[in-house]
């Protein structure tokens, strides 16, 4: 790559996350992420980041074409970002109640983490805000691509989850999980 051509993707990436900042709304953030990707920062509730966390990654799918949401719906809604936390492209986290991401987590490509339905179930009331149900993402966990966590889910600390998984229950400690739901296939040793 020229260096014309790397200035020209420096100036097109660095005007897409002044964008996304512009368009963020929520006004209740707490310290600084390194953003190699845009991120929209939406609600009205608290979203923190730890020391070194990372938004984006260049040479990953999704840079050019996607952003990174993160929300905190409600006034009592909560994110909690750890240290040295490394989220790849294209992620969302969206939070009625609270989720919080450990310190040492790696997560990769288009994953969604989600503590609550969207809508509630029945059919009668699903024009109603459902309940959130706390997620926690433990330290040193290794998410991969394509991954969804859905509410009330814990994923102990060191476990693995594989590609396209879908998490809808607790995942022990040292645990690699795959599949839909997620399963556990081995146990790492500790």
């Amino acid at each position: 790559m020229s260096v014309f051509s790397k200035i020209k993707v420096f100036c097109f990436v660095n005007l897409r996350i002044i964008k996304y900042k512009l368009l963020s709304d929520c006004k209740r953030v707490s310290g600084n992420a390194i953003m190699h990707h845009p991120l929209l920062l939406k609600g009205e509730g608290k979203i923190s980041f730890g020391e070194n966390v990372q938004i984006g990654v260049f040479s990953s799918p999704n840079f050019y074409s996607h952003y990174s949401y993160i929300e905190a719906r409600y006034s009592d809604s909560e994110i909690c970002i750890g240290s040295n936390v490394a989220i790849n492209n294209a992620f969302s986290v969206v939070a009625y109640a609270k989720v919080t991401i450990g310190n040492e987590v790696l997560i990769g490509v288009n994953c969604s983490i989600i503590d609550n339905d969207g809508h509630e179930l029945a059919f009668d009331k699903r024009n109603e805000s459902p309940v959130g149900h706390s997620v926690v993402i433990e330290n040193n966990v290794f998410i991969g691509s394509n991954v969804t966590i859905l509410k009330g889910v814990t994923v102990g600390e060191n476990a693995v989850v594989g590609n396209g998984t879908v998490v809808t229950r607790n995942v022990p400690k040292n645990a690699i999980v795959t599949g839909n739901p997620a399963r556990i296939i081995r146990m790492l040793p500790h």
